[in-house]
C-alpha cells in the first residue's frame, strides 16, 4: 500500500498553481478571472495545510484558514462588481471594461 507524502500535497499544490496561473493569463471574461484566483489561493491553502501538518504545527492551518476568509470577502466583493458591470454593459469580458466610470 503507497502512503501519501508531503511531496504527493506539494505536487498537486504545484499543478493546482500551473492551472490557476494558466487560466488568470488566458482571462477571458471575469468570471473566470475569478475561478481561476480561487484555485491558486486553494492550491496555496493545500500547501500550507500539508507543511503545517508534516511539521506538526498548527501555524500553516490557520494561514489556510485566513486565507479561505480572505478569499470569501475578494468573491463576494468580485461578484457584486461583475453583476453591476453586466446589468449596465451586458456583457463580461474583461477586453471591453476599459474604463471605470462612477
Amino acid at each position: 500500500m503507497m502512503e501519501i507524502t508531503l511531496n504527493h500535497y506539494l505536487i498537486l499544490s504545484t499543478l493546482l498553481f500551473a492551472i490557476g496561473l494558466i487560466g488568470v493569463m488566458r482571462r477571458k471574461n471575469l468570471l473566470m478571472l475569478f475561478f481561476a484566483t480561487e484555485i491558486l489561493l486553494n492550491s496555496v491553502n493545500i500547501a500550507f495545510a500539508a507543511i503545517s501538518h508534516y511539521y506538526g504545527d498548527l501555524t500553516g492551518q490557520m494561514f489556510a484558514f485566513f486565507v479561505i476568509a480572505i478569499a470569501a470577502s475578494e468573491v463576494a466583493v468580485g461578484l457584486g462588481l461583475l453583476i453591476i458591470w453586466f446589468k449596465r454593459t451586458n456583457n463580461i469580458d474583461l477586453d471591453a471594461m476599459t474604463s471605470m466610470r462612477g
